[in-house]
């Protein structure tokens, strides 16, 4: 396939997991990608690699620019960078809270007011945000990234109907537990690694953790300009956690 023939996409924390997996993939079907993510050493030939922190307003302006200038536009935006947090409504502080926040929410924010001037000149036109199904499924101990998904939903929906007379698409995955470095991560800081990811792949009904090849194609699907009448979609990649009942 070469959909994205011409094109030119950003994805946020590109450099690895599920922004790595879209990025690669959107190279294979003809994009020109540019990943944004605090740490680019690991971005591969082929992807120009940006050094930007997205809690840094200037840095993201500066970085967005940049790429618009060297590729001539920008018509594609994965706002795909995010963080973790681990507990229940008790267990993180105020500044943990805004931290992730900032990062989770705010960050999306940042990164898309710089790119809608050049979406906006661009005839295929495309945002895709990284959710997550805690945004519609209650999961223990996960308070804050729930909230921060939420507001994901939320904001992806917003912006939807903001930017559709713009002809601007806004859409949103929602992956269930994904096999990523921040979930290995998680397990490896668990009592029992071996029983928590039990416990992650039970959770869902395929019994397995969602790839990141798979949720890279859902964002694919959506980005493309073969869905041109794709907006203001949360597309669930969740290995049927949020619409299943087995049992």
């Amino acid at each position: 396939m070469n959909d994205f023939k011409n094109l030119v996409a950003i994805i946020t924390g590109g450099a690895s997991g599920i922004g790595a997996a879209t990025a690669d993939l959107l190279v294979e079907r003809g994009a020109t990608v540019a990943i944004l993510d605090r740490d680019v050493e690991s971005v591969p030939d082929g992807q120009l690699g940006v050094r930007c922190d997205i809690t840094d307003d200037e840095q993201v302006r500066a970085a967005v620019a940049t790429i618009a200038e060297q590729f001539g536009g920008i018509d594609i935006l994965i706002n795909n960078a995010g963080i973790g947090a681990v507990g229940d409504v008790s267990a993180n502080a105020d500044e943990e809270w805004h931290r992730v926040l900032d990062v989770n929410v705010v960050g999306i924010a940042r990164v898309t007011r710089a790119a809608l001037p050049h979406l906006r000149a661009s005839s295929h036109a495309s945002i895709v945000n990284t959710c997550s199904v805690v945004a519609s499924v209650g999961v223990p101990n996960r308070v804050l990234y729930a909230a921060s998904k939420g507001a994901v939903a939320a904001m992806t929906l917003s912006m939807a109907a903001d930017h559709v007379s713009e002809a601007i698409r806004v859409n949103a995955v929602t992956p269930g537990t994904a096999d990523t470095p921040w979930v290995g991560r998680l397990l490896d800081s668990a009592d029992n690694p071996d029983a928590a990811a039990a416990a992650l792949r039970e959770r869902q009904p395929m019994g397995r953790l969602v790839s990141a090849a798979e949720v890279a194609h859902s964002i694919a699907y959506l980005a493309s300009p073969l869905s041109a009448s794709t907006t203001g979609t949360l597309l669930a990649v969740d290995g049927g956690m949020a619409g299943l009942r087995l049992r």
